[in-house]
């Protein structure tokens, strides 16, 4: 029997600290929210690898240092509406909406959407939304965000997903090319929007988001 308390300590003690994770709001979050109850019954075991889980074909949990480095580097403040693309099983949902104000969370695969749905509702979390819609498209109806953060890799960040950051606002994710995959960040000053690399983070692609094929000679 896997004492998950444990392994959540171990997590964070072995995986995050670790890795430059600092932020005491995060390490509490992630200290205390129960990573297994996002995850189906076969999976459960498996929830506190250091690596990238497979929750639905193409889809995955991400592994839980490149996550909380991400969120870190979101800086989301407690008044802050969040963004979020790729929800996947709700628990990236689950830790960025008890950090923030709330979180509306856009989710392309319907079997996922209800699952995140109904895995935030028994946790206990109030203040965010599922939204059933393709990934690149964010969510303008509620534009623009503090914050956007894109659960996953994109080969390169959609127009539409950038012109969502609120002025002083940012968009956290990872970028992958043909050879290295970065953590980047996006930021809106001026009505100018700049970017920066942060770290190396190899993550899968989400879907939709893979390089357009070119010419082949």
């Amino acid at each position: 029997m896997i004492d998950y308390s444990i392994a959540r300590h171990n997590m964070v003690e072995s995986q995050l600290k670790p890795n430059k994770v600092t932020d005491p709001r995060v390490i509490d979050v992630m200290s205390a929210l129960p990573r297994e109850n996002f995850l189906s019954q076969a999976l459960k075991g498996v929830a506190y690898v250091d690596e990238d889980v497979q929750i639905a074909p193409g889809r995955y949990l991400m592994e839980p240092a490149v996550f909380a480095r991400m969120v870190q580097e979101a800086k989301i403040g407690a008044k802050d509406v969040v963004l979020e693309i790729g929800c996947g099983a709700g628990y990236s949902t689950a830790v960025l909406a008890r950090l923030a104000a709330s979180v509306i969370a856009v989710e392309s695969d319907a079997a996922l959407a209800r699952q995140a749905t109904e895995g935030l509702a028994a946790n206990g979390i109030d203040n965010a939304a599922v939204v059933e819609a393709p990934l690149g498209d964010g969510y303008s109806r509620q534009a623009p965000y503090p914050v956007v953060f894109v659960n996953g890799a994109v080969s390169q960040m959609p127009q539409r997903l950038l012109d969502q950051i609120a002025e002083g606002g940012r968009l956290v994710g990872v970028e992958r090319g043909k050879t290295s995959a970065q953590a980047v960040l996006y930021s809106r000053n001026g009505g100018l929007v700049g970017r920066r690399s942060l770290f190396d983070a190899n993550v899968p692609l989400l879907p939709g988001f893979a390089p357009a094929a070119g010419f082949v000679f």
